[in-house]
């Protein structure tokens, strides 16, 4: 199964995270520009998960949501029923706040497991409650696949059950 060319970029910035302190990450500070999205963010504290989807899906060659607001994500690209690998997930995260991210799998106890900007202040992989889930997302006039979701370890791999 060959991954969507967003899901590909996406994964070329796992292990980018904030600079504690007054300094900032220039590659997370630049996410802003390469999604296109709107403002003047200059920081790495900033919540940058929208940002980090919208870069993925621009350096792909793809129209994003041009959004630094994970729920903006609900109202882009066609609604999926289901999660396949490299939809765009939506989370609930308090009232009216919420996180955007990748599916890349699900893990063993049935948590989707979301490669995503801003996860404990980095790039990575991390499962995610599906009860949290608000919407699936998929760009528009993209075909999407009929595949399930592998199993992944928490370390981001495919289970042995699975490779």
């Amino acid at each position: 199964m060959s991954e969507p060319a967003w899901l590909v970029k996406a994964r070329e910035y796992i292990g980018t995270t904030e600079i504690v302190g007054k300094k900032h990450n220039p590659k997370v500070v630049d996410l802003w520009a390469k999604g296109k999205v709107k403002g003047n963010v200059k920081d790495d504290e900033t919540p940058w998960c929208a940002a980090f989807v919208s870069a993925a899906l621009e350096e792909a060659g793809f129209v994003s949501a041009q959004t630094g607001w994970a729920r903006g994500y609900l109202e882009w690209g066609q609604s999926l029923s289901n999660p396949v690998v490299g939809s765009i997930v939506v989370f609930s995260r308090g009232k009216g706040f919420g996180h955007v991210g990748f599916v890349v799998g699900k893990d063993k106890n049935g948590n989707l497991m979301v490669l995503g900007g801003n996860q404990e202040n980095a790039v990575n992989i991390k499962p995610f409650a599906t009860s949290r889930v608000l919407g699936y997302r998929w760009p528009r006039d993209c075909i999407v696949p009929d595949e399930p979701l592998p199993i992944i370890t928490s370390s981001g791999r495919l289970s042995s059950n699975e490779a």
